[in-house]
């Protein structure tokens, strides 16, 4: 059974920057595609990033040049490094294995303005 558990959230000014962390158990790590998505208060979740297997990075265009997510396989954990922050990135950030459509529980990122 695949778990994910994010962290790394918080409140932030307009311009700071934050690492979120999901830790994965219950899966072949190094061999299963990752991604990051967020929900903004009242809004649908949307896309952020991902990244399969080998290390190939996608980015919805919102977010491209100021956030960068990356996986170590020792720690089963991939990262959403956020710089650059604006307060319309302030929501709830989950990662998603692909593969089986597993979310996490979500860890909240407040921007001030």
């Amino acid at each position: 059974q695949v778990q994910l558990v994010e962290s790394g959230g918080g409140l932030v000014q307009a311009g700071g920057s934050l690492r979120l962390s999901c830790a994965a158990s219950g899966i072949l790590f190094s061999s299963n595609a990752m991604a990051w998505y967020r929900q903004a208060p009242g809004k649908q979740r949307e896309f952020l990033a991902s990244i399969t297997t080998s290390g190939t990075t996608n980015y919805v265009d919102s977010v491209k040049g100021r956030f960068a997510i990356s996986r170590d396989g020792a720690k089963n954990t991939v990262y959403l490094q956020m710089n650059s922050l604006k307060p319309e990135d302030t929501g709830v950030y989950y990662c998603k294995h692909l593969r089986t459509a597993t979310w996490g529980q979500g860890t909240q990122v407040t921007v001030s303005s």
